[in-house]
């Protein structure tokens, strides 16, 4: 186990410099992710040819899914690599990882070109996105909570979610001068390119900003780093932990890929909205996400953790679907808007709470690779599935509002792990020490 550090915390002015570099690859990530979802038809088009367009955008959003699978084995691999060698060198090697498959994905040429090969090359950067994100997320999260000051550690950890909202607005954004500077035909054809071109431009500026990062005081004052087969063997002990952390995870994941990367394709294809319209939503909802996730994180500090995620999870399992049928009834873009804002709400302020709550109850020596193996079986299993679940859901219900049976489900998840983890006012991690 490692030994509470007894140094201070870096400076202020440090922290904040720390906290931008650390939440640096973050933004290439759901960069990449919110683009893939929002040129999913562009994309199904370009690599997956099929007899009809929603047989297509099932094909894309599998792959979308596919590459999240690698997540698990991600954080294991990933996971054990930062736990031993340290968050700064770990955080750097997974945007590189990051950074490979979106070179891939950008410069694929399409199936009318190479033929097979397409979809085969365009899969493999799916999944080394996949394998660099299932770490990704966890390792930053656990960099901001060891740096963060006492009694701050759910507000410092909630950036590393709110540091995403930066980049589905900054991508919402390109979207929308793309829609307004070129025809739709034009877009759907190769200028859903452009976008990703930007993101490996970005690519070299993200390097040097997370190669000035500092280790953390709490890592350094560990005596003992644990080798990879200590940190598979308790990761393995301790699976109680990581099944309700991922249990807990759910509504954060699906209610995430529900507002950002599905919203643009549920605007335009299910209610018929404009794509321009669609992409104020996400803009607007990123801006909110952004704003929600500290608040959480803040609140939850002072009110605890419990609270926050049961109300939040609870009026989550109760609207989800009225909201919706509301929605589809006659479908406008005030009403998308305040909709979306709503579950924007529901995210942050659980998000923000939720990271901060991971952290703390997964042990600390193993704490990289069991918040990323938790976190990445959410994102894997069920977040990243949420495209397709809500495509196939109203394919085969005929129902519109059908995906807001698949936010309920998270809702539900929720409120278990919550009240699984936080059963007596004590955490499960600390009954598990005391049993021990």
């Amino acid at each position: 186990m490692s030994q509470t550090s007894t140094s201070q915390p870096p400076a202020i002015k440090s922290r904040l410099g720390a906290i931008l570099r650390a939440t640096s690859g973050n933004f290439l990530e759901q960069y990449d992710f919110f683009l893939f979802g929002f040129y999913a038809s562009a994309i199904a088009k370009a690599f997956f040819p099929a007899e009809n367009e929603t047989a297509a955008l099932l094909n894309a959003f599998g792959v979308f899914w596919l590459g999240a699978l690698m997540r698990p084995v991600g954080a294991i691999a990933l996971g054990a690599y930062i736990d031993k060698i340290g968050r700064r060198t770990g955080l750097i090697v997974t945007l590189g990882i990051m950074a490979i498959g979106t070179v891939v994905i950008a410069f694929c040429p399409s199936y009318a070109t190479i033929g097979i090969a397409a979809p085969v090359i365009v899969v493999l950067g799916r999944l080394l996105q996949g394998f660099s994100a299932g770490v990704e997320l966890g390792g930053v999260s656990v960099y901001l909570s060891e740096i963060a000051t006492p009694g701050n550690k759910g507000f410092y950890t909630s950036f590393q979610s709110a540091s995403q909202q930066v980049a589905i607005f900054v991508a919402s954004i390109i979207g929308f001068v793309l829609s307004e500077m070129m025809p739709a035909a034009t877009v759907a054809a190769w200028g859903w390119r452009i976008p990703f071109f930007i993101g490996c431009l970005i690519i070299p500026v993200l390097f040097v900003l997370r190669r000035t990062l500092e280790e953390t005081p709490e890592f350094l004052a560990m005596k003992k780093h644990p080798n990879a087969s200590e940190v598979f063997a308790s990761a393995i002990a301790n699976w109680r932990i990581v099944v309700l952390g991922m249990l807990m995870a759910i509504l954060t994941t699906v209610t995430f890929y529900f507002v950002t990367v599905y919203t643009p394709t549920f605007g335009k294809n299910v209610l018929q909205l404009s794509s321009q319209d669609s992409l104020l939503v996400t803009v607007m909802v990123a801006v909110t996400n952004f704003i929600w996730n500290p608040v959480g994180g803040a609140v939850s500090d002072r009110l605890g953790r419990k609270p926050v995620l049961l109300t939040i999870a609870i009026l989550s399992f109760v609207t989800a679907y009225p909201a919706l049928h509301w929605l589809i009834a006659a479908p406008t873009f005030g009403k998308m808007l305040a909709v979306e804002l709503m579950f924007s709400f529901y995210f942050g302020t659980y998000s923000g709470t939720m990271l901060g709550s991971l952290v703390e109850v997964v042990p600390a020596h193993v704490r990289t690779t069991c918040f990323s193996l938790a976190f990445a079986l959410a994102a894997g299993l069920f977040g990243t599935f949420t495209p397709f679940a809500s495509t196939w859901l109203i394919e085969h219900t005929g129902d519109k509002a059908s995906p807001g049976y698949w936010l309920m489900c998270a809702a539900a998840l929720g409120i278990f792990a919550a009240l699984a983890i936080y059963r007596g006012g004590e955490t499960i991690q600390a009954r598990e020490a005391v049993a021990a």
